[in-house]
This record gives C-alpha cells, structure tokens and sequence, in this order.
C-alpha cells in the first residue's frame, strides 16, 4: 500500500488548459472518489497517475516516490477501465493471469494469486468459462480480478460501473466498499455519479474546469459546501438557488428578502455580509417542509412525481422563471397548482454571495 501526492499538477492538450495545478494527498489505505461534471478534469487526473498521459508541470508521487519518469508498469498501480477490455478467447483464468504471464512470474505464483483473487471476488466458478457466459457484473469482476493479481499499491478505476443497470449498480457499489475493506489498498475512483461517491468514499474531491473545488468526507461536502457549485453537485435532487438580498447580517445569522419579498432568517456567519446585497438562499428539497421550524416562502406546485415512499413537488412563484424542488413524505400528494407554505429551518439553509462562494454556516443539518 502507498500513499500519492500530487503537487502543482498542469496538463493541457492544445490550447486547453485541463488540469490548472492540481495538490491533493491521498493517505495510505484511503478509497477517494474524483466527482464533477464532464470535462471537468478527473479522468485526466486518474490518467496522470497512472501514467497515460504525461504531465506539463508538477510531480506526482506514489508511496513516497516521485514517478512522473516511470511508465505505468513501474508505477506500483493497477486500473481498471470503464471498458472491462477482457480478451474474448481467453478464459476468466487466463485473462486475470496474462499480465502476470507476460511478466514471466511463476506459474505457481501466478495460480496461487488467480485463485486468492478470484475468491475474493467469488468468482471461483467461472474460472474456467469464456467472458461471453458472463453477466456484466461478473465481467466487471473479472477485470478487477486481473488488477488485484498484480498486488499492486493503488488500485486506480476510472467509472467502471457506467456500462452497467441501475440495479447492478447498486451490487456493485457494495462489492467496492467490501473490498476496499477487504484489502485495505489504496484506491482512486472517477465517476460523475455523486450517489456512488457518497456511498464509497472516504473523502471526495469535487473538480470543477481544471481545479478543486472542495475536498471531504461526503458528509462534510453535503452540510457544508463551501461553493455554490459543491453544493448543488452534491445531494439528488441538487440544492435549491432562491435569490434574495441581505436586509440585516451579523457574525449570528442573517435575515434574507426573497424577490417574492418573504424574509427568511439563515443560520450563518454573515458578519461579512451587507445590506442590500444580492445573494442565493440555498435550501436542500427534503429542508423544504409544509411544517417545522423556521420562516416561511409560498409557492404553487407545477408538478408534483409520487414515488411510493416520497413525493416529489416541483414548485415556482407568480412572476419567476426559477423552479424548486420541495422532497415531501409519501403520503403528501398536493396537486398541480396548489399553493404551499413551504418552511426553511435556519439551521438546515445555506448562504452564497454573488461569487458562488458559502458563507459558514453556524450549525449542521
């Protein structure tokens, strides 16, 4: 196992900056998960790594040693592709043993790491089968079987649960915290699926145009987004954005006028903060309640989606082109054109200035 650290990493193709100097750590044993939009810079970051692509300033280093020289063979890593990339004329066993093969390893060594992987990975009894009797899980299995036989120090995987179902999906995202556990190996996972990276990681680093947003813990990054970008990439459905002004704000909270002109009071550091001044009131859908605590916004439901166990009520106000989400319980069914009274806890909302960026908030949700 090894940690990596990347320091002032720039990589462009052409005139397109894509990564701006990227510093990030990754300890020892740590599952960190790369989120953000498409082109946002993650899988160049991860291709950086393991050396796919070459990096135009900065040093990567891999368990204390600096390898931006070093092919990917030499790099003590092992990725595994959205693609599952299996040789279709190989069996499952000879696919997780030929790199190994090409390496001249051991026979014997080689059948003892196929074996200890392939139970890992409960796979024994498809040793002997071609991938074409395979489901895509399995597939998927098979490809990270061949990455665990290496017994490499980081394990790198660049979206590898894209090509699959919902449903397996969600297996699937078991199987990776369970072997994460299992092997204790550092690991470095890229997806734009922010439900898989706050269901795996211990920390995400969300990347926006080339640079890092914010890097924590998933709950860190979904109570307190220091961005307006982090806070509506993090959390399904994202964050609603109500403009609003400041009317009165203190290092203690701050009260807030809608365009609606409703006052909302918010639990944050303002002291910062003037009045008159244009600001987003951010509020999760399931802060949004027809009850609790806190100040009060009205608005008509436009749509309303009834799922079972949450109904969702997509809301707007007389004049205003914004749309907001409101997460209500299951057997909550306002109908299309409703009015609601909807309530925003002041500890529970959210406060972002004209750059994007959050003001602290005094307390969690």
């Amino acid at each position: 196992m090894a940690d990596v650290a990347l320091s002032g990493i720039r990589k462009s193709f052409g005139a397109t900056e894509v990564l701006k100097g990227v510093d990030l750590t990754i300890a020892d044993g740590e599952f960190v998960v790369f989120v953000g939009p498409s082109g946002c810079g993650k899988s160049t970051l991860l291709r950086t790594i393991a050396g796919l692509e070459e990096v135009d300033a900065g040093d990567i280093s891999i368990g204390g040693r600096t390898v931006n020289a070093l092919s990917p063979s030499d790099r003590g890593i092992a990725m595994v592709f959205q693609s599952y990339a299996l040789y279709p004329h190989m069996t499952v066993r000879q696919n997780m043993a030929f790199g190994l093969t090409l390496a001249k390893t051991d026979k014997a060594e080689i059948d003892r790491r196929v074996k200890a992987a392939a139970e890992t990975l409960n796979i024994t009894e498809y040793l002997d089968r071609k991938p074409k009797a395979l489901s895509g899980g399995q597939r998927q299995r098979v490809a990270i079987g061949r990455a665990i036989v290496r017994e490499p120090q980081v394990f790198l995987f660049d979206e590898p649960l894209s090509n699959l179902d919902a449903a397996l999906r969600v297996r699937m995202r078991y199987e990776f915290a369970s072997l994460h556990e299992r092997l204790k190996t550092t690991m470095i996972y890229v997806t734009h699926d922010q439900v898989e990276a706050m269901t795996l990681a211990d920390r995400i680093v969300v990347l926006n145009g080339g640079v890092i947003e914010q890097v924590g813990a998933p709950m860190e990054l979904y109570e307190h987004p220091k961005t307006r970008f982090v806070a509506e990439f993090i959390g399904s459905p994202k964050m609603n954005m109500i403009p609003a002004e400041v009317v009165e704000a203190s290092a203690t909270g701050a009260t807030v006028k809608t365009t609606a002109g409703e006052t909302v009071r918010v639990a944050v550091d303002a002291a910062s903060a003037r009045p008159g001044q244009s600001v987003l009131l951010g509020v999760r859908p399931e802060h949004m309640g027809l009850s609790g605590p806190g100040d009060a916004i009205t608005a008509k439901a436009a749509f309303v989606e009834t799922l079972g166990n949450a109904t969702y009520a997509y809301v707007g106000q007389p004049g205003s082109k914004e749309t907001w989400t409101v997460q209500l319980p299951g057997d909550v069914r306002p109908v299309v054109g409703e009015a609601l009274a909807l309530n925003i806890d002041p500890a529970s909302a959210h406060l972002f200035d004209a750059d994007g960026k959050a003001f602290m908030r005094l307390s969690a949700s």
